[in-house]
Formats: C-alpha cells, structure tokens, sequence
C-alpha cells in the first residue's frame, strides 16, 4: 500500500530515515584515522650494528713428539742384563737407562757398557722396525725436552689462509682443550691426498710437561683465521633467493630490497660483507608480506 505525505512532513520523513542510517552504519574511528595519516603497516625494525666474528678452521692430525733422538749402544753384539727406565719416564742427560754385557765367546772386551741417555727428556720406548734400516733399531727414543705438539692435515686450497704464529685451539680426547700456535707448515703437498701437514706447538702454561700429553693421541685443532668488528644484521632479517641474497631496508618510511652480500654467522647475528652501512634501518623479521615501495610504521627493536 502507497503512503502520501504532504509538506513538511514529507521533510520531516526523509531526515529521520537518514539519522537511522547513519546509526546504524558508523564509520569505524581506526579505519577513518589510517586512511587519513597513512602511516601503514606496522613493522619491527632493527639497525645494522657492529659485532665481533671470529673465522676459524677446523682440522684434525694427532700428537707427535716435536724432536726425538734415538739411543743406541756404542757396541754391536752385546746382551741386555737391566733396563733402568720405562716408557714415560723423565730423564736427565746423562742418565743411565740399561747395562749392557758381551755375549760370551764373541771377541771384545769384557765387562759391562751403560746406554746413557744424550738429551734430556721422556722416554718413548723403542723405535718402530724400519725394513730399509741399515743400522740396529734403537733401544730407546727419548723426546727432547718432554715436548709434545699436535701434526695436523690440512687441505691444499686451505694453505693460502694459514700462516706461522696463528692461534689454536687443539681438543684432545681425556686431556680437554690446550692452546697453541702454529709453529711450522710444510712446503709439501702430498700429491695423492691433496694433504699437507702443519705443527702447532702448545704454549709453556699446557700440559706437554705433566704426562697428559700422549704420542699418538687424536687432535681436533681449531685455527684462529681471523677476529674482526663487522656489520651484522639478525639471521631473521635476510632472504635467500635463487639468484640473490636480500634484506628489507626502510627509507624514508617505505620498503626498499637491499641485495647483500654475507659471511660468517655469530649466534642469532650474521656478517655483512657488503651491501649495508652501520646504522642502516631493515626490517627484522623479513617476509614476503612486505613488497618493494610498501609504506609502514616503524617499530623499533630494544637491541637496535
């Protein structure tokens, strides 16, 4: 059924449908308020700071005497009748370590010869037989000095990052972790294995001198290569694509991908190499709900 109004109130019909309207659809106050400043997503940011890495090798080798000295009697043909030392001892120059006779009815003098020791140090027992020997093997090795030091392998394309006097650290099974310095490295590149052999020498405050220290014992050496303040960013803050690497950066208030280039990683940080300045502002937590030239609201990071 038409319903017919007249004059005023005809007006009168027509504003009170408009307040009705207007009350029950309010335009929402945040919603009115981010259209009009334009302020846009809210990020969580952090600035690129200085943190110290520290680049290291890994390798491994074992334990061997840093110089030995066979010892050997003056006389061929001669019987042992005491041995005075053992393996591990401590001896002085000098020192008596076995008497020895002449076998009866061989010529020579009589009596008994002393194999003395020429060198401070600790006895190692006798040397390995070497079939191309063309002198009796050793009674005794003694190691000059007590001094014992770690012979590591090292690949030849690492040889160009190493170099005498570098610190080390050298973990050996039951002893725990000794420090030491790389003492020599050898010109040679085995040709077979691409090996070459490196010694690191364990400082005067290490075990070498007390008998922790055994010949033989397997050593994980971890070279110092290098220990720098460099640009770092959070590891959440980088996006690694098929072509390149990318952090987010936020200038003047708009997203820009930044291509990097990174390096060594420390914790939660990771170096930047290139790409980045101190101070630079990207975003924390990278994603792919940020695209390039997106307006957002900085949220600053307590670590920044």
């Amino acid at each position: 059924m038409a319903v017919f109004f007249r004059g005023s109130q005809a007006r009168d019909y027509v504003a009170a449908v408009v307040l009705v309207a207007v009350c029950a659809n309010p335009v929402p106050a945040k919603a009115a308020d981010t259209q009009s400043d334009g302020l846009g997503m809210a990020v969580s940011v952090t600035k690129v700071r200085r943190l110290r890495f520290t680049d290291s090798l890994q390798l491994t080798g074992h334990l061997v005497a840093r110089e030995q000295v066979p010892v050997r009697p003056d006389a061929e043909g001669l019987r042992v009748i005491q041995i005075l030392v053992e393996d591990g001892d401590r001896v002085t120059a000098g020192q008596v370590l076995a008497r020895l006779a002449r076998t009866e009815g061989l010529p020579g003098p009589t009596g008994t010869v002393q194999v003395t020791a020429p060198v401070a140090g600790i006895v190692l027992g006798q040397a390995p037989p070497s079939p191309r020997a063309q002198r009796p093997e050793p009674m005794f090795r003694i190691i000059v000095n007590g001094e014992i030091e770690a012979d590591i392998e090292a690949p030849a394309v690492m040889l160009p990052r190493l170099s005498v006097d570098q610190e080390a650290q050298v973990e050996i099974p039951g002893t725990g972790t000794v420090s030491g310095r790389v003492r020599a490295i050898s010109p040679e590149v085995d040709p077979a294995s691409q090996l070459a052999h490196l010694r690191i020498s364990f400082k005067n405050d290490g075990p070498k001198n007390d008998g922790q220290l055994h010949v033989g014992s397997f050593a994980k050496a971890s070279i110092l290569i290098g220990n720098d303040w460099r640009p770092s960013v959070p590891l959440t803050a980088i996006l690694y694509g098929a072509e390149r690497t990318v952090v987010q950066v936020v200038r003047n208030g708009k997203i820009e991908t930044q291509p990097v280039k990174v390096g060594l990683t420390g914790g939660q940080d990771i170096e930047v190499r290139e790409g980045l300045d101190i101070g630079d502002v990207v975003v924390r937590r990278a994603g792919s709900f940020l695209r390039e030239g997106d307006v957002v609201r900085q949220i600053a990071d307590d670590a920044s």
